[in-house]
């Protein structure tokens, strides 16, 4: 018996015989043409482009129909990748050029955007990088007719142990014979591991070397609450993870029972639970988890999809659309998280050597004013179709959050003088995720209608630990009582003049910092679709005293173990079936 330990991505427990996957890679016969031939090698491109889009759209029909509409909308973000005329001209550039096949004309455009997207310092972004891989291999499988197996035809129950997933390989996946997924690379936010989690397979990844230790046929377990794999377990461990299996299972069916009830304490305190998305096709999910509205839309997808800079229309477009999706339910449009090292496809932007202290978010969009202003008068003029609240990421100064308000009010100015119809009470807050503006709340909190503490970088500037450095991963925790404190100090600013205060980070979507939140004061929380279940589950088992209580023993603790320790303790009290 072997015990590995890995990032949990997809919560449950698993216990099968492995089924080793490889990752197949085609060779490419050819990379020169002779001139008379660019012509026909052109054509090739375009019809592999047609054809993977339009063998994408299908994969997306499928889902929607199937009600997956996580995996609906990874289908639907690659098909819009390759949609965009970017890659393409790129591929045909090479051909005209140089003269290469069509197969290696993709092969160096889509690498390229591959490598680019493995070297960047943003972890989102770094992570994506599989994705790039896939349409990769989808094109060039299109242009050498490849005919490949069908990963969905397994008829037993298996665990499948991979070096990596591509994320259309997990979507074909039948989660009746696939119970659950070890791979030695991905993160928590793959994709891969997205759709592991909207189709319910337990899955752990960034094991490094298991596949080099597992062998077809190998019994093993997948627990993808802890991270933990246990290779040829003995019959004990076998036992004892099956009845925690049940245990689950029998947990998620009390979830759906509480699906529409409101989430309020047990003394009868009501929480706001919202929700984060990255993309608009997520909307949908949003109304089926009944969340009170979207808490962070995230726009940098405008611009990391096509690598332009996006159009006003654009925009508008965008945001308009899951305005009207959200059916009368609040959205809070984030501005764009950029730095110059998630935007280097444009030539307007020098890289930087260390982008998280640089020229990024709001100093970003300072920096590039017509960038920013772009943005703001399609939200602006968006807002007649629904309720929309503007939130600035990274606000640090008073005086960054002043010039922010001057482009506001110089963009409405603008609008106004055009004639352009727009909601004149947007909400303008701010994100809180610097101990600058944590310890300049109170002053902060009398130019902004409302906060949203952003756990992630808060956590990372205030403990000084890069969490994408596997070096100095294991310092990265929000349970550190100088995060906790940071957290307080900000709340108890916003208090100042009365505006709401929220979270969005991480840190609101685990269950074991549910009543922790609460008890430091928190009332709104924001946080990834797929948990609100648990959470509202843990909010109406609860008292507002009992979270108080914790909170305050958190906040005299002397390290992130003890917190944890107390936090886990009480939870495992009040609900033992979440917290074994």
């Amino acid at each position: 018996m072997q015990t590995k330990i890995g990032i949990p991505a997809s919560p449950g427990i698993a216990i099968a015989r492995a089924i080793i996957l490889d990752s197949e890679e085609y060779a490419i016969p050819q990379r020169h043409v002779d001139l008379e031939n660019v012509p026909a090698e052109i054509d090739r491109i375009e019809r592999a482009f047609d054809e993977a889009v339009r063998e994408l759209a299908e994969l997306e029909t499928q889902q929607r129909k199937s009600g997956k509409i996580e995996i609906r909308d990874l289908f639907a973000v690659h098909r819009q990748f390759l949609q965009d005329r970017i890659l393409k001209d790129k591929a045909i550039d090479l051909i005209n050029t140089e003269r290469l096949t069509a197969e290696c004309a993709v092969d160096r455009v889509l690498g390229e955007v591959h490598q680019y997207f493995l070297k960047t310092e943003n972890r989102y972004i770094s992570e994506r990088a599989a994705d790039i891989t896939d349409l990769r291999r989808r094109l060039i499988k299109h242009l050498i007719d490849f005919k490949q197996a069908s990963l969905g035809a397994l008829d037993q129950e298996v665990i499948v142990v991979a070096k990596d997933l591509r994320p259309t390989q997990t979507a074909v996946f039948d989660p009746r014979f696939v119970k659950g997924i070890a791979c030695d690379a991905g993160g928590k936010t793959s994709h891969a591991s997205i759709v592991a989690r909207a189709m319910g397979i337990p899955a752990v990844m960034a094991l490094e070397d298991l596949t080099g230790i597992v062998q077809r046929g190998t019994e093993i377990i997948v627990d993808g609450n802890t991270g933990v794999v246990i290779i040829d377990p003995n019959p004990e461990m076998v036992a004892e993870f099956s009845a925690a299996a049940e245990s689950i299972a029998t947990l998620q069916q009390s979830l759906e029972t509480i699906r529409h009830e409101p989430a309020v304490t047990r003394d009868q305190i009501p929480i706001v639970l919202l929700a984060n998305i990255e993309f608009p096709e997520e909307a949908d999910h949003v109304l089926q988890v009944e969340a009170d509205g979207v808490g962070l839309f995230r726009t940098e997808f405008l611009y990391l999809r096509s690598g332009t800079e996006p159009t006003e229309q654009v925009h508008y477009e965008s945001y308009a659309g899951v305005i009207q999706a959200m059916q009368g339910r609040p959205l809070t449009i984030r501005t764009m998280d950029l730095g110059a090292d998630k935007f280097t496809q444009s030539h307007r932007f020098a890289p930087e050597t260390n982008p998280f202290l640089g020229l990024r978010s709001i100093r970003f969009s300072l920096k590039h004013r017509d960038m920013f202003v772009a943005q703001l008068r399609a939200i602006f003029r968006a807002s007649v179709l629904g309720p929309v609240k503007i939130m600035l990421p990274m606000i640090t100064t008073l005086k960054e959050l002043a010039m922010a308000h001057e482009i506001l009010d110089s963009t409405r100015s603008d609008l106004r003088a055009e004639g352009i119809a727009f909601a004149s009470d947007i909400p303008v807050g701010i994100m809180i995720e610097t101990p600058a503006a944590a310890l300049m709340a109170h002053r902060l909190a009398g130019r902004a209608d409302f906060f949203s503490i952003g756990t992630n970088d808060l956590t990372q500037y205030t403990l000084a630990v890069d969490r994408g450095n596997a070096q100095v991963a294991a310092l990265f925790s929000a349970a550190e009582p100088a995060v906790l404190k940071l957290i307080k100090a900000t709340i108890d600013g916003a208090r100042v003049t009365g505006i709401e205060v929220g979270i969005c980070g991480e840190m609101a979507s685990e269950p074991k910092y549910t009543m922790l939140l609460l008890g430091l004061g928190l009332r709104t929380l924001s946080l990834t679709p797929k948990m609100i279940p648990d959470i509202k589950k843990i909010i109406r088992s609860v008292t507002l005293t009992e979270c108080e209580q914790l909170a305050e023993a958190a906040l005299k603790a002397d390290s992130a173990e003890q917190v944890l320790e107390s936090v886990t303790e009480k939870a495992r009290t009040i609900l033992p079936e979440f917290f074994k």
